[in-house]
């Protein structure tokens, strides 16, 4: 039994004896004790006054006094501060507390059981002109992440991947392939997929500002103004026409469009799995628009028949949403085309058929906060349960010192140099201390570079708070000294190393010795991670996770700092500060874990 439960049901039962009320026990109010005061554990006494009918620190003392008097083998000693009851845990529970740490294989995760709710988490949405970058990277890390503290708080998951596999933009990747490619494939160029098709994209937009450019001059030398001629131009741009044409041929199911079409998706999804793979995520299952937009106007066209929606002149479907504070949306163009809203609808539809649903978090950009409220009402009055409850993990773009990213103009980070660029950087970094291991062949010492690289990434990414822009570092996220993926792992192979010297030889047993504030802080620390993986699941915030592990990191470096742990000559002290050593070991790797990040045994 945990320490503040115990606390709880010792609390409980002094103000029933003392005072003789019952009392709930979510009115006991413990937090850790400020480090100017002596004690670990304080309580709250102000709740308890009106039924003591005392001062509060004459209500802490008694209070303290039962506790002390009735669990001994908690609450060593006592201390009052005003309203606060600072209190003293004794050695042997912390020993208890640590022993149970040490064999409990799922400390600080709720066991998912076939009753457990259904979550669903979506995240990733690429497009298919274009390879992933360092935004994709974001929102794939993200919500790998979320996906796994959902299932550490005893939830069931099922990971899912909306890709935007049709519409004008992928039409202009094609075109420009049919134009300029002369048949190229990514056999022939040694490229991945994703990046030969994101080439075309580029190719596109190149040509068309230069038959912008070309046509604008024509029709000012013609006595139109600039901006009229660029208006004139725009409509009349060649290239832009054949776009669309191409667009209406693939809506028309046009057999030489949808082939031309399928061959180069197919080869785009190759080179995505390749770099899915590298950043380890997955998902459960893959949806695409050209299969959800149609199943989308049907149920607009089910909720226009039930009057939830109405239709204008021009033949347009709106939904009128103004009696919940926001404005009228479209949901079908006059010509019976679907914008986002009615392809996001007819997604839920599928999704819905194929999973019983309890809950839908959506991993998308806060620029997209406004279109997620409108989803919501929108599901809510199509009759989906999840609808008015769905979550948007709404995060903020990564910033980088040189500005936005812009993917017409091919000045993103793409995510396949990234990851290179990361692991080429650690294996520099760490060339030095990997040298000084014995017997590492060529092999391991790439994969330790692999791990640290890519842990320093995700951990950069994920130790801020999602809700914010971030400005990604590269040299920052590998350094091996502060608030690093590198430096937390760095700490769990260093106590690898000394459990490897020791051989085995750390049972506590029975093990009765005293304690230092700083192994009490520690095992303090270690008892608090599922209260930090609770936290991470009730607000979404993975961050949450991050930190902790850097706060448990930084607490042992100051512990090994300060005591010896193999050369510690007291046998029962060795085997513990050994047993406490592994705990805080076990619990870097399931966190650390929890956002996808691997630690290797030896660095």
């Amino acid at each position: 039994m945990q320490i503040e439960a115990q606390l709880t049901a010792g609390v409980v039962a002094a103000v029933k004896e003392l005072y003789g009320q019952e009392v709930p026990e979510t009115m006991v109010q413990l937090s850790a004790t400020k480090k100017e005061f002596e004690g670990h554990l304080t309580l709250v006494v102000f709740p308890f006054l009106r039924m003591s009918r005392k001062a509060p620190e004459a209500t802490a003392q008694e209070i303290g006094q039962h506790l002390v008097g009735n669990l001994p083998d908690v609450v060593a000693r006592f201390n009052v501060i005003k309203g606060f009851l600072n209190m003293v845990i004794a050695d042997a529970c912390w020993l208890n507390l640590l022993a149970e740490i040490q064999h409990d294989g799922q400390w600080g995760l709720t066991p998912v059981t076939d009753e457990s709710p259904l979550v669903m988490i979506e995240y990733s949405s690429p497009n298919t002109n274009k390879p992933l970058h360092l935004g994709h990277v974001r929102n794939n890390l993200l919500g790998w992440a979320l996906a796994k503290v959902m299932e550490a708080n005893g939830n069931r998951v099922v990971k899912t991947n909306i890709v935007n596999d049709r519409g004008i933009h992928i039409c202009k990747s094609m075109l420009a392939w049919l134009k300029w490619g002369n048949g190229e494939t990514p056999e022939s160029t040694g490229k991945k997929g994703d990046h030969l098709i994101g080439d075309y994209y580029v190719a596109f937009d190149k040509h068309y500002r230069a038959e912008l450019r070309e046509l604008t001059d024509k029709f000012m030398a013609e006595g139109m103004d600039e901006e009229a001629a660029k208006e004139r131009a725009e409509k009349e741009s060649p290239l832009m026409q054949e776009a669309r044409a191409m667009l209406v041929k693939w809506e028309h199911n046009d057999p030489e469009v949808r082939k031309l079409w399928q061959k180069m998706n197919a080869w785009v999804y190759a080179g995505f799995d390749e770099t899915y793979r590298a950043l380890g995520v997955g998902f459960d299952k893959i949806y695409y628009e050209s299969q959800t937009y149609l199943e989308g106007k049907d149920k607009v066209m089910e909720g226009l028949k039930k009057g939830l929606f109405y239709r204008r002149d021009d033949g347009s479907v709106w939904a009128d949403l103004t009696d919940e504070g926001l404005d009228e949306k479209l949901l079908l163009r006059a010509d019976g085309t679907s914008v986002y809203m009615t392809q996001d609808i007819g997604t839920a539809k599928l999704r819905y058929e194929d999973f019983p649903i309890d809950k839908m978090i959506y991993v998308v950009g806060n620029e997209q906060n406004y279109h997620f409220q409108v989803l919501s009402i929108l599901l809510d009055k199509l009759g989906f349960k999840w609808g008015r409850d769905l979550v948007h993990f709404s995060y903020g773009m990564v910033e980088l010192p040189n500005g936005k990213m812009k993917s017409r103009e091919g000045t993103v980070v793409d995510a396949d140099d990234l990851i290179a660029k990361m692991i080429e950087d650690a294996g520099t970094m760490s060339e030095d201390k990997v040298n000084k291991l014995e017997g590492i062949s060529e092999a391991e010492a790439a994969e330790i570079a692999r791990i640290v690289g890519m842990g320093a990434l995700k951990y950069f990414i994920l130790k801020v708070d999602a809700r914010k822009n971030m400005l990604f570092n590269p040299e920052e996220s590998i350094d091996f000294n502060g608030n690093t993926g590198p430096f937390i792992q760095y700490t769990y192979a260093r106590i690898r190393s000394i459990l490897r010297k020791a051989n085995g030889q750390w049972a506590m047993g029975d093990c009765q010795c005293s304690l230092s504030e700083k192994e009490i802080a520690l095992i303090q620390r270690l008892a608090a991670f599922g209260a930090s993986v609770a936290q991470a699941g009730s607000d979404y915030n993975v961050s949450v996770i991050a930190n902790y592990c850097y706060d448990l990191a930084k607490e042992f470096n100051g512990f090994y700092h300060d005591f010896q742990i193999l050369k510690e000559p007291d046998e029962q002290k060795r085997a513990m500060r050994l047993a406490l050593s592994e705990a805080v070991a076990k619990v870097i790797k399931t966190g650390l874990g929890l956002l996808g990040i691997e630690v290797p045994e030896r660095m």
